[in-house]
């Protein structure tokens, strides 16, 4: 499997302008995306509210291009109100998954309500957890996973109130690196580049994959940099002996042992 990651200057506006420069991105890389290959896009990419053209247009390129997309988000109506949600499709289109952001992040909370679930998806044999942007700086939202993941996927779309991406870029590189060691899994972020230009602030561009089983500290986290597109190789079995390592020393997450009758707290 490959993780294919983007970060293409994009425009918070309405149309197909996005989706376009996403299509020709694909286009561009060599070698082209295979069956087992993961294409994540960022949060938002798909300024459009309406549900049914949304999925068509993640369930095209999934078809087009043979691989499986996780198609970053868009406010899906739900009810007269609005959801952060995406779908994973596979090669041949089928929707494999949904997910919804649970906690919408500063100005959006004005318009769009919590979601009520987050996207675990199988593929492979193994479990991939979707995170919309700020879902992934809650630990607890880990813990509610059935089951333990192999890769978290991240749509972003980063902000930043600083005069530079540099405070946003270190924040996101060190959270991403610190959830794979803790988990024993791969991050893939894909997000808006620098400075794309949102309704008030920039975009910071922290795309890039948190990889825990290299030991050269400047390669935890590969970050994407000026590239707008990047595959990644994603070792299943190194991971699977990173964690059989730190199974051996007793340095491993797993759910807190209780005593029986033991309560947990109001």
């Amino acid at each position: 499997m490959r993780l294919v990651l983007v970060q293409p200057q994009l425009r918070h506006v309405s149309g197909a302008e996005n989706l376009d420069l996403i299509r020709r991105l694909l286009e561009s890389l060599e070698p082209a995306p295979a069956p087992q290959d993961v294409v994540l896009l960022p949060e938002r990419f798909y300024i459009e509210e309406a549900h049914d053209t949304y999925v068509a247009a993640i369930r095209e390129l999934a078809r087009r291009f043979g691989c499986i997309i996780v198609g970053g988000s868009h406010h899906e109506p739900i009810g007269g109100e609005l959801v952060n949600a995406g779908v994973v499709c596979g090669p041949d289109g089928a929707v494999l998954g949904r997910y919804e952001k649970l906690r919408p992040y500063a100005s959006e909370r004005g318009w769009v309500r919590p979601g009520g679930s987050f996207g675990e998806i199988a593929i492979g044999g193994r479990t991939l957890l979707v995170l919309i942007c700020a879902d992934f700086w809650f630990a607890d939202v880990f813990l509610r996973a059935g089951a333990l993941p192999d890769l978290v996927l991240v749509p972003a779309l980063s902000v930043t109130r600083k005069p530079t991406p540099d405070y946003s870029r270190a924040l996101w590189r060190h959270l991403a690196v610190a959830r794979a060691y803790e988990f024993g899994c791969y991050v893939g972020i894909s997000d808006w580049a620098h400075p794309s230009e949102l309704p008030v602030l920039f975009a910071s561009g922290v795309a890039g994959l948190a990889d825990p089983t290299l030991i050269e500290p400047e390669r935890l986290f590969q970050p994407l940099g000026d590239a707008s597109i990047r595959a990644y190789p994603i070792d299943f079995a190194a991971l699977d002996a990173f964690r059989a390592d730190r199974a051996a020393r007793g340095f491993f997450w797993k759910p807190v042992d209780r005593p029986p009758g033991a309560k947990t707290g109001s």
